[in-house]
């Protein structure tokens, strides 16, 4: 998926597939990401879309933390508010030791997408 700027230049922001729809709107995961690793307390942060009764999808963060650290979700949300728009905010975080990643180090969004099978968001 691409967005094409004010400059007339194109910007990859994400693959079709990683998107996530939320009540009609996409919201990237990707930049989501990057918000998210800009906490201090974040070392790894993927994103991936889970149903919701609601919104069709909605984002979760699946984050491991640095050494020490802790987080909650409010924290977070917090963190991101003003940065993302509001209705990118992610509706749970599940902190692990480490996210999943693919044989070639990316994260790997279907292995986590397979791991919170049944989960439904309200």
């Amino acid at each position: 998926m691409v967005v094409r700027g004010p400059d007339g230049f194109f910007r990859i922001v994400d693959r079709s597939k990683d998107l996530v729809k939320s009540g009609g709107e996409w919201i990237s995961s990707v930049e989501l990401e990057n918000a998210c690793l800009a906490h201090p307390a974040i070392a790894e942060a993927a994103v991936v879309g889970l149903p919701s009764t609601r919104w069709d999808e909605r984002p979760v963060v699946v984050a491991a933390l640095r050494s020490g650290q802790s987080l909650t979700l409010d924290a977070l949300r917090d963190f991101l508010d003003g940065t993302v728009a509001r209705w990118w905010l992610p509706d749970d975080l599940i902190v692990v030791d480490e996210v999943a990643k693919t044989s070639v180090g990316k994260y790997d969004k279907k292995a986590l997408r397979a791991q919170l099978t049944g989960r439904t968001l309200p």
